[in-house]
């Protein structure tokens, strides 16, 4: 028998599946594998920003913190808690998982999963699709016609 996990009465809306019936009557955790990327559109540019940051290879949360920063010449700083609010998340979604290679006692590394990497794949498409229908209503000025 399979219950929704709920909240308040609530679905969560990490697609946990909580399955009953266990041994030793224990619920067991399931994560719902059956989302596509599209379901997670549109990111916020902060998770966006992350899931950039990981792109390249595995990193720990300072590391994705100077990333963001430096990458964005200082435009988006993401504070502590912001970020590993935006950890748990992707960890909950199944976007990111922990890295055990670069992780140590005091630190802990993350790296995109397949679907993490088709998120900001299809996430990047996105804006690329703006950006066309941008320049096609000529908002962006030619520097020669300026």
């Amino acid at each position: 028998r399979t219950t929704r996990a709920t909240r308040n009465g609530e679905s969560l809306e990490d697609g946990l599946t909580i399955r009953r019936g266990t041994p030793y009557g224990a619920a067991m955790a399931t994560r719902d594998t059956s989302r596509q990327s599209g379901d997670f559109l549109p990111l916020t540019p902060a998770l966006f920003h992350v899931l950039l940051s990981l792109a390249d290879g595995q990193k720990h949360g300072y590391a994705i913190l100077k990333e963001v920063a430096e990458r964005t010449n200082g435009a988006v700083e993401l504070s502590t808690g912001t970020l590993y609010g935006i950890i748990k998340r992707l960890l909950a979604d199944g976007l990111i998982r922990e890295s055990v290679l670069g992780s140590t006692d005091r630190r802990r590394a993350y790296r995109l999963t397949p679907l993490g990497r088709k998120v900001a794949l299809a996430e990047a498409e996105r804006h690329q699709e703006l950006v066309l229908v941008a320049r096609a209503k000529k908002l962006f000025v030619d520097p020669e016609e300026a």
